[in-house]
């Protein structure tokens, strides 16, 4: 037997090593981020139900999921460990205190107005202010008005 028959088998058995090892350090991680769960900590599970921990148990956990109502998972079964900001931020909505405040409406951006404030300097005229119209009529002069007619019927396919 000579090495160029051997090299496809020997890379075969090379990729199913790395596959194996890459899940079971998957595995490994998912273990460690369930050993992390104590009660009152907020996970989602595989099936995307976010639920806070009553109770743990060698291989079930006690949720609750709603105020009062409860249900036995199985350890496999959490997806997700969840910090206690990200856990409120989703389940109950609360932002974060140090995130600031956006408005719903635009009243915030018209209070200036109608408190008679002075407007703030510096907006953008996205509208063709006076210079560009008199540097508009300044190009168009009376010996190129023939050439802006010809460049004005010209279509996509037609040459010079």
């Amino acid at each position: 037997m000579n090495i160029v028959s051997l090299l496809p088998f020997i890379v075969l058995i090379g990729a199913m090593f790395l596959m194996t090892r890459s899940a079971k350090n998957k595995q490994r991680q998912a273990q460690q981020m369930r050993n992390q769960m104590q009660p009152g900590t907020g996970v989602r599970t595989i099936g995307g139900m976010y639920a806070t921990v009553k109770e743990i148990h060698e291989d079930t956990v006690l949720l609750e999921v709603a105020p009062g109502v409860h249900a036995i998972y199985a350890k496999n079964a959490i997806g997700a460990v969840l910090e206690d900001a990200e856990y409120n931020r989703i389940v109950h909505g609360l932002e974060p205190e140090d995130t600031p405040v956006v408005p719903d409406d635009a009243s915030s951006l018209t209070e200036a107005v109608e408190t008679g404030e002075p407007q703030v300097e510096g907006k953008i005229d996205l509208h063709k202010g006076a210079e560009e119209k008199a540097e508009d009529k300044s190009a168009e002069k009376p010996g190129d008005a023939g050439e802006a007619e010809k460049k004005d019927t010209k279509g996509d396919g037609d040459a010079k």
